[in-house]
C-alpha cells in the first residue's frame, strides 16, 4: 500500500462509511472509476470488501463497445467477476420526456439496483469525486438553493457509497499514472451541452486563482453539515411547545418569534409535509408570518398559504391550499 492508498483509506475510516461485505463497483472505463476500482482492489481486505464490477453501456457513444472492452480487460487482470447491460437511453429519455444524462441515470440506476438485490451486495461505489461536489455546489446556488447547496454530496447515501468524495481528479490521474494503469477518455465530458459541463472551464479559471478552492468548500460543507445539525436538534426540541403538526397543517404558538427561527421551523415542518421548501419561498413568508402572529386579529393569506387564528390556546394553523392573494 502506498501513500496515497493509506491516505484515501485513512478518509474512509475517518468518516466512518461502515462499508463491509458485497460491494458493486460502477466501471465505465473513465479515469475516475479506474481508479475508483483499483484503490477498491488494493485496499479490499484492510476493508473487508468482496467486489464485483458493473459497466453499463448507455448506446450513446461510438466508442461504447471499445470502453466495454477496456473494462473487461481490466476486470480480468484483477480476477473480478464483470456483470454488464445494454441500457435503451434514448428510448426511455423520449418515453418519458427527460434529457438524456437524466434518462441515462434513472436506468442506471434501476439496474444498479436490481443487480445490489440479486448479488446482496450492502453498497454501490461509485467514481465520485471532490471536484464533482464543488461542480454540484455552484451548480445548485446557482438555482437558488441555499444552505443545502453546500451539502450535496454525502459519501454514503442510501446505497450509493462514494470513497473519493474527498480526493481531486488530478490525484486519481497521477495514481493511475504513477501505476502503470490506463483509463479512457469520454470527450462528452468537454461537450458544452450540460450545466455541469459549462461549469467545468469556468471553475478551472477559479481554481487558478484559489488552488484550495475545493478543499476549502468541503470544509465549509462540513461546517455547514454541523451547524444545520445543531439548528435541526434545537427546532426539534421545540415541537409540542412551540410548534406541531396537526391535520395537514402547522400550529404555531402566538408568542415571540424571530425571522431566522421561524425560517428554520417552517422549513423543517415543511420538510415533515411535503411541502415545497424553496428558499426564497421561507425567506417571504417567514416575516410574513412573524408579523402575524404579533399582530393579526383575523385570519390572513399570503400565497397560497392561510394563517387562521384558533382560540382559546392562542395558535394559529397555517394551511396551504388557499387562493394566491396577500393580505
Amino acid at each position: 500500500m502506498n501513500r496515497f492508498e493509506a491516505e484515501v483509506l485513512a478518509q474512509i475510516q475517518a468518516r466512518g462509511d461502515a462499508v463491509r461485505g458485497r460491494v458493486l463497483v460502477a466501471c465505465s472505463g473513465g479515469g475516475d472509476s479506474v481508479a475508483l476500482l483499483v484503490l477498491l482492489w488494493t485496499l479490499r481486505r484492510s476493508l473487508d470488501l468482496d467486489l464485483v464490477v458493473l459497466h453499463a453501456d448507455h448506446g450513446l457513444r461510438p466508442e461504447a463497445p471499445a470502453d466495454a472492452d477496456f473494462v473487461r480487460q481490466l476486470c480480468r487482470s484483477l480476477d473480478l467477476d464483470l456483470a454488464e447491460a445494454s441500457l435503451g437511453v434514448q428510448a426511455h429519455a423520449a418515453a418519458q420526456g427527460l434529457g438524456l444524462e437524466m434518462a441515462a441515470r434513472d436506468l442506471r440506476w434501476d439496474w444498479f439496483r436490481q443487480e445490489a438485490a440479486h448479488g446482496e451486495a450492502v453498497a454501490v461505489a461509485t467514481g465520485h469525486t471532490l471536484d464533482d461536489h464543488t461542480e454540484t455546489v455552484f451548480l445548485r446556488l446557482a438555482r437558488g438553493g441555499g444552505l443545502g447547496s453546500l451539502q450535496p454530496l454525502a459519501p454514503r447515501q442510501g446505497l450509493r457509497w462514494s470513497p473519493l468524495a474527498e480526493v481531486r481528479r488530478a490525484e486519481l490521474r497521477a495514481y493511475l499514472n504513477a501505476k502503470g494503469v490506463p483509463w479512457r477518455e469520454d470527450a462528452t465530458n468537454l461537450e458544452p451541452f450540460t450545466a455541469r459541463n459549462r461549469w467545468r472551464p469556468i471553475l478551472e479559471v477559479v481554481r487558478a486563482e484559489a488552488p484550495e478552492l475545493d478543499r476549502n468548500l468541503f470544509e465549509t460543507h462540513l461546517q455547514a453539515k454541523e451547524a444545520e445539525h445543531l439548528a435541526l436538534a434545537l427546532i426539534a426540541s421545540w415541537e409540542g411547545t412551540r410548534w406541531f403538526v396537526q391535520d395537514a397543517s402547522i400550529a404555531l404558538k402566538r408568542e415571540s418569534w424571530t425571522e431566522p427561527e421561524l425560517r428554520w421551523t417552517l422549513e423543517f415542518a415543511f420538510q415533515r409535509l411535503g411541502w415545497p421548501r424553496e428558499a426564497d419561498l421561507l425567506r417571504g413568508l417567514a416575516p410574513w408570518v412573524v408579523d402575524r402572529l404579533a399582530r393579526g386579529r383575523k385570519p390572513a393569506s399570503w400565497g397560497n398559504f392561510c394563517l387562521n387564528l384558533e382560540p382559546p390556546g392562542g395558535y394559529l394553523h397555517l394551511r396551504v391550499g388557499t387562493p394566491p392573494s396577500r393580505a
